[in-house]
């Protein structure tokens, strides 16, 4: 069992996406922790700190990702965290690999497989 934080990070209020992803991962037998909306990168980190989390993964669909996804990254290592982040929504290729050679594990898009999420989850823990 994997324990995930699904996370929500600045002013996106869209969270159909995590909320899916959040019920398919407890159906599959991992402890999820879902953020709600509306948090700071720094709030983020303190609840991945609180509930002792394997993995964070930030689901984003503003278009903040290239600001937000760097603070958490940032926080994360201010706060000697070495906690895999996974990002997943509507982001542009160039920008995944700009994610990606920032720290991000892993950035699924819209049309990833909840299957293939799931499994991607095995294959780093």
């Amino acid at each position: 069992m994997i324990r995930i934080l699904i996370a929500k990070i600045g002013l996106d209020g869209h969270d159909r996406g995590a909320k899916i992803i959040s019920k398919y991962l407890r159906d599959k037998g991992h402890e999820v922790v879902y953020s709600g909306i509306r948090h700071t990168p720094s709030s983020i980190v303190k609840i991945a700190i609180q509930e002792d989390v394997d993995l964070i993964g930030v689901s984003i669909l503003s278009g903040a990702h290239n600001t937000l996804i760097p603070q958490l990254l940032k926080e994360l290592k201010k706060n000697k965290l070495k906690t895999p982040v996974l990002v997943g929504g509507i982001i542009p290729k160039k920008d995944a690999d700009h994610l990606e050679s920032l720290g991000v594990k892993k950035v699924f898009h819209t049309v990833s497989s909840l299957d293939k999420i799931e499994k991607y989850l095995h294959e780093i823990n």
